[in-house]
């Protein structure tokens, strides 16, 4: 094997970003994936982002690579037809409509099931697909705000605010991606699939488990804290002489190596401050106390003492200073890729890196239909004059130029 998910193919219905980036992840690491978008229309994030040359988008460009990409009419009879017939033939269907869709279409687990008893049906929905909020409507960020996350996000005493990137559509990606994972594990051994049932309001949940385990232990609502966190003290941003650093101390041990580096002893057994709990309990006097020392130093010299004794210390870089991170340079985190349409391009690439079977970036995002004739012709072994009648009677796109 060169890939580890090599053999596997899937079938992808969904758009956006939960759906796709769970598809990206399976791409990267060897499924074929096969993008299906909707006759005429495309997926909703081909117009996201900023634009690029003939007519793509970065957002699309970022997400798509390493799949095949096919227009289909599935309200069509011929083009339900088709889709049974990539049901024989897939592993996996992703899909994220609203609840109940592919079975007014028609199209549901339950069909599938009977002509492939080892398809694995993923569905990846705002709220579940059980429960009084399933039917709703639903984008990241309605699930952050009704999941909680929007109410410890943002500035102590100040208004609450969406996290700055999708966290509920990525989490519920990645969460997709465990769930196809661990229900092909179950087909290989027992040659039987099954459902997936994948919640955003749970992918959020389960980011504030630990929040959520606090509330039900002592009662006491989480609120926002801005960079701190409410488990560990210090643990959040100080401003210096120059730029803000985010500081963690994680432990009693580091307490005690980071007071003699901030020039003051005699806080480590300081009756206030000796424990992380006192920490926690003293907050208002501990941390303008820090926020004082930090003034007396530049950002670099406080890096560089804090480094120098094994203290978790971090800049607060924009997304410009990333991309030119040291770090990121020697990792190869940014990929580069050749869009015939866009040109060369740079990429986040996939991030656990395996030894022996890496992950690889093999093509760029696909036009809309760049692929169908292809498919249909390699993948459903479909004769050309099959594929001229289909494009005739309107159930595939003309032909890409």
């Amino acid at each position: 094997m060169k890939l580890p998910l090599e053999g596997v193919k899937v079938l992808d219905l969904t758009h956006a970003l939960a759906g796709p980036y769970c598809s990206t992840m399976l791409a990267d690491y060897g499924a074929e994936v096969i993008k299906l978008e909707a006759f005429g229309a495309g997926d909703i994030s081909r117009s996201w982002g900023a634009p690029l040359p003939g007519g793509e988008t970065a957002y699309f460009a970022a997400l798509h690579r390493n799949k095949k990409g096919i227009e289909l009419d599935l309200k069509h009879a011929r083009g339900k037809e088709l889709f049974f017939e990539f049901i024989k033939r897939c592993d996996v269907v992703l899909e994220n409509f609203r609840v109940g869709t592919l079975k007014k279409l028609g199209l549901d687990y339950e069909k599938a099931k009977a002509m492939n008893p080892g398809i694995i049906y993923c569905s990846i929905s705002g709220f579940g697909q059980t429960g009084p909020y399933k039917d709703r409507a639903a984008l990241d960020l309605i699930l952050q705000a009704e999941s909680g996350m929007i109410s410890v996000t943002g500035p102590v005493g100040g208004p609450n605010v969406r996290c700055g990137v999708s966290i509920a559509d990525l989490t519920a990606g990645l969460n997709a991606a465990f769930g196809v994972m661990a229900a092909l594990r179950v087909k290989e051994k027992t040659g039987r699939g099954q459902t997936v049932d994948v919640s955003m309001m749970e992918g959020q949940m389960a980011l504030l488990n630990t929040m959520i385990g606090n509330y039900l232990a002592d009662g006491v609502v989480p609120q926002a804290l801005g960079t701190a966190y409410n488990a560990l003290l210090p643990y959040q941003t100080f401003h210096t002489r120059t730029n803000d650093l985010a500081l963690a101390v994680g432990s009693e041990k580091l307490w005690k190596t980071f007071c003699p580096v901030i020039g003051c002893p005699e806080l480590i057994d300081d009756p206030r401050y000796k424990t992380n709990p006192l920490r926690r309990k003293n907050r208002d006097t501990l941390l303008p106390l820090l926020q004082e020392i930090f003034l007396t130093r530049t950002y670099d010299e406080w890096a560089g003492l804090l480094v120098k004794n094994g203290i978790p210390v971090g800049a607060i870089n924009n997304l410009a200073q990333v991309c030119e991170h040291p770090q990121v340079k020697a990792r190869g985190s940014l990929i580069d890729i050749d869009h015939p349409k866009i040109g060369k391009t740079k990429i986040v690439g996939p991030v656990a890196k395996l030894s022996e079977t890496p992950a690889t970036i093999r093509s760029p995002s696909p036009s809309l239909g760049e692929h169908t004739e292809e498919v249909l012709r390699d993948f459903l072994k479909m004769a050309p004059e099959a594929i001229t009648e289909l494009r005739a009677a309107g159930v595939i796109a003309k032909r890409q130029t």
